[in-house]
């Protein structure tokens, strides 16, 4: 498997050196049947309990070792006693124009057409770590067990599926996480959006992130 791959690396590096710019223009040309799932994540909410990032592992069998979401504590901000600390998301942006999706030689790395979440074809992955290489948010990894890329995929095939909200959403204690349509001016998310100012991480990339920030109260914004 090893050799297999290492073969197909090599031969499709140059391959996607020639298409690279064919592979943008087709992942930007996909549409999105009127729904655009995002998230909110309300940082002056987050008292950063991690019971996100135990959910995400528990549903979606997230090896040891390894993390799709994981909760970033700032140094303390402020003199005793008030201080504050800050905390930060750090999970896949699920991008609309995704360079994950762009560099991708299988197609395995794609943005799903009825939810515009990017996700993985474990079946098409063959671990040339392209897709981890490109990502500016460095949330993507190997999986040790099927030796293949994977991320948060916003519980598409857990969750979402039941017809549940994902599993961080679920089990935030502060409701710091909002989650819907984006491409429904009634829904949650696009409300609260309309009524909170908000950023979104390394926006001026051109990756256009779903995923949304209430900024901290105290200290600066870093992106």
């Amino acid at each position: 498997m090893t050799c297999s791959r290492r073969q197909f690396v090599t031969r499709m590096g140059a391959l996607i050196a020639v298409s690279g710019t064919m592979g943008v223009s087709i992942a930007q040309a996909l549409t999105i049947n009127g729904v655009r799932y995002g998230m909110i994540h309300d940082e002056s909410k987050c008292i950063g309990c991690t019971a996100c990032m135990d959910a995400c592992r528990e549903v979606n069998n997230v090896p040891k070792g390894v993390s799709r979401l994981t909760i970033i504590q700032s140094e303390p901000i402020g003199e005793f006693p008030d201080v504050k600390y800050q905390f930060f998301r750090k999970s896949c942006q699920h991008c609309d124009h995704a360079p994950c999706v762009d560099v991708c030689p299988t197609g395995a790395s794609f943005r799903d057409a009825a939810t515009g979440i990017v996700d993985v074809n474990p079946d098409l992955c063959v671990g040339c770590q392209y897709c981890i290489a490109s990502c500016p948010y460095r949330v993507r990894f190997i999986h040790p067990e099927n030796k293949t890329a994977d991320k948060c995929d916003f519980c598409r095939k857990t969750n979402l599926k039941e017809g549940k909200l994902p599993a961080c959403v679920l089990s935030c204690p502060t409701s710091a996480l909002t989650f819907g349509n984006l491409d429904d001016p009634n829904s949650e998310i696009s409300l609260m959006l309309a009524k909170k100012p908000t950023y979104r991480y390394k926006l001026a990339l051109g990756t256009k992130p779903k995923v949304y920030r209430v900024p901290f109260k105290y200290g600066e914004v870093t992106q």
